[in-house]
C-alpha cells in the first residue's frame, strides 16, 4: 500500500495524524504475534517519515498476543514514540496490559487508559 503522510493501513491496524498525534487503531479481532508485531512496526515507523510522535495506541480490537510480540512492542515499538497512551476498555485487558508494562517497562512514557479523552490530555504534554 502507498503511504501518504497523514493515514496509513495495513490487515492489522490503521495509523493516522492528527493535530500532532499519531493515533494507532488496531482492527477488531487481530491477534499479534512477532510477524505481525514486526509488520505493525515497521509500517508506523516508515509512515512517521522519521518525525516523533506522542502515540494514543487503541488496543481494544486486539483479541491476544504472544510474549514475543509483547516483547518486541514495549521495546522496539516505542522507536520514533515520545509517549504512548493506550486505550482499552476490558477490565481484564487492562489489568494484563498494566502487570505487562511493570515487567517490560517501555522506553518512553507509557499510560493506559480506559477512556480516549484522558488518553490525549497525558499526550497533549507530550507535542
Amino acid at each position: 500500500m502507498e503511504f501518504t503522510t497523514n493515514y496509513y493501513e495495513n490487515e492489522y491496524a490503521q495509523f493516522w495524524i492528527t493535530d500532532g498525534i499519531l493515533y494507532f487503531k488496531y482492527r477488531p479481532n487481530v491477534v499479534i504475534d512477532l510477524t505481525v508485531a514486526h509488520r505493525i512496526v515497521a509500517d508506523r515507523i516508515q509512515m512517521q517519515n522519521e518525525k516523533s510522535y506522542p502515540i494514543l495506541c487503541d488496543i481494544r480490537g486486539v483479541v491476544d498476543s504472544d510474549k514475543a510480540a509483547r516483547d518486541y512492542l514495549a521495546q522496539s515499538g516505542s522507536v520514533l514514540a515520545k509517549a504512548v497512551g493506550i486505550v482499552t476498555n476490558q477490565s481484564v485487558s487492562f489489568i494484563m496490559t498494566s502487570f505487562y508494562l511493570k515487567i517490560c517497562k517501555p522506553s518512553v512514557p507509557t499510560i493506559i487508559f480506559t477512556d480516549e479523552s484522558l488518553a490525549l490530555a497525558f499526550l497533549e504534554t507530550y507535542k
